[in-house]
This record gives C-alpha cells, sequence and structure tokens, in this order.
C-alpha cells in the first residue's frame, strides 16, 4: 500500500504521512520520486524509468505484486500514481476510493510505525498505458475528444492561478474533476461516469484524450474512464504546463459559441 499524499500548496506529504497513516504503507512523494523534474515538459513529468523502477523497489514492489493507493481524499493524486504505475507495467493497481479520509471514517486503524520494507524486484516497463505529446493533444481536439479536466474557470481563460497564460486547448471540451465524483470525492457509480462521458461525446470506441494543468487532476479522467468501462483514455502527461510553454501554440478561451482563439505569445 502506497501512501501519496499531495497538495500543490506543499501542505501534505511526508508531515501528514508522519501524524498518522494505514498500517504498512509506504509513504512515496509524488513530485520527487513518481514524476520527473518539472521544465518545458510540465510541472509533472514522466518519471526518468530507472528512477522510477528504484523507488518502487525501495517500497518493496514485485512485478505480481497487488499495489493499493491512497491519498487524502480526493483522489487525484492517487490516480496519477496509479496512471504511474500501471504506465510502468504493473497490472494490478488500485485507487482507495475515497482516500484516507475514507479509511479513517470507517474506523480503519491508524498508525504511526514506519515499515521496513525488503526491496522489491519490479522492473519498469513503459507503455502501460497510452500517453500523448503536445501535436498527439491538438490533433486529437480535432479527431476525437480532448478533455480538459480543470474548473471552467481556468478552462475558460477567467484566471489562472498557476500557470502563465490562461485558456484551453483549442478544440478541448471541458468535463471538470469534479462532475466526476461524489460530495465525498468518491468516484460516482459506473453508469452515472458513463452518462457523464456522454454529455461531452464520449462513448465506447470514442478516441479520448485528457489534460489538465501539469497531467494530475486528468489522470483522475482516465481512472474514472476505466472505472465507466471505457477505454482509458490517453494521458496529455505534460499538460497545460507544457503547452503553454512554447508560445507559438495557440490558446483559446470562452467556452461554447464565445471561444476564441490566440496563441500564448500574443499574450505574454
Amino acid at each position: 500500500m502506497l501512501d501519496v499524499r499531495w497538495s500543490l500548496t506543499g501542505l501534505v506529504g511526508r508531515e501528514a504521512y508522519d501524524v498518522g497513516h494505514v498500517p504498512g504503507a509506504i509513504f512515496v512523494d509524488l513530485d520527487r520520486q513518481l514524476c520527473g523534474p518539472p521544465g518545458t515538459a510540465g510541472r509533472h513529468p514522466l518519471p526518468d524509468p530507472a528512477a522510477l523502477e528504484q523507488v518502487l523497489r525501495q517500497a518493496g514492489i514485485h512485478h505480481d505484486d497487488w499495489v493499493v493507493i491512497y491519498d487524502a481524499g480526493d483522489g487525484a493524486a492517487a490516480a496519477r500514481a496509479w496512471w504511474t504505475l500501471r504506465w510502468a507495467g504493473l497490472t494490478s493497481v488500485s485507487v482507495l476510493d475515497g482516500g484516507y479520509a475514507a479509511w479513517v471514517a470507517s474506523g480503519g486503524d491508524v498508525t504511526q510505525q514506519v515499515p521496513s520494507p525488503e526491496p522489491g524486484d519490479v522492473t519498469v516497463r513503459p507503455g502501460g498505458m497510452p500517453v500523448l505529446d503536445a501535436a498527439d493533444a491538438a490533433a486529437l481536439a480535432g479527431s476525437g475528444i480532448l478533455l480538459d479536466a480543470r474548473t471552467p474557470q481556468r478552462y475558460s481563460g477567467q484566471m489562472e492561478p498557476i500557470d502563465p497564460v490562461a485558456g484551453h486547448i483549442p478544440g478541448a471540451v471541458n468535463l471538470p474533476m469534479g462532475e466526476l465524483v461524489d460530495a465525498d470525492g468518491r468516484l460516482l457509480p459506473a453508469d452515472q461516469l458513463r452518462e457523464c462521458f456522454a454529455r461531452v461525446g464520449v462513448r465506447e470506441g470514442t478516441r479520448v484524450g485528457a489534460y489538465c494543468g501539469s497531467g494530475v487532476t486528468a489522470a483522475h479522467t482516465v481512472l474514472a474512464s476505466v472505472a465507466a468501462g471505457l477505454e482509458p483514455a490517453a494521458l496529455y502527461v505534460g499538460s497545460w504546463s507544457e503547452w503553454v510553454a512554447d508560445p507559438r501554440r495557440p490558446i483559446a478561451t470562452g467556452s461554447g459559441e464565445q471561444t476564441t482563439e490566440t496563441s500564448s505569445q500574443e499574450d505574454s
């Protein structure tokens, strides 16, 4: 079991794990251990396979293990960790729905004891999940469905609290992560998830990709697509943080018929 509690603000992580965690869980840092260093490839790019393999072996993981991952409760960080392990070739990976909050609410045991697992022997084999780069994302927005998992305000360009340019990839459709979960942050039932995807044009057989600010929230969209019984959406790992790193890439603002297209260079 992996504990990947994480927040953009940095207020949740190892400190929360030390206060209390699920017995036997190993803490893994999403930023530093499950992603590559931030840069022009985005704030949470793909990890180096060899470095990831070392992290997973230190956590005691073997290739045929069943790995269960949890975060604080909203599912985004756990979904990105789930996606990363699936991308790395592991097949038995699950997310604890509702995360640590659900575990505590259900009366689950909590400990401060840090386990010392024997090293695992897992081998990282990249390619287990579909991935998009910037060119792929642009093409899919025209030939299939490219989902933007951010809030409507960020999608439309009304606000952008993190990245230097506001807006969305031209042709992308907004499906906020919040529409895929209940009030407790748990995934909706499969039939309701399929209805959510269908509302934005996604049905069985549709080519689908997902992105967000940096490839974390969109990993939750991928998880939701699998939970809905659909083919897993392809993840644009670099997402908006990579897209706007190149000022030549176009951006769109507004929503629906009010959408306008410019370029990040013009907005800079």
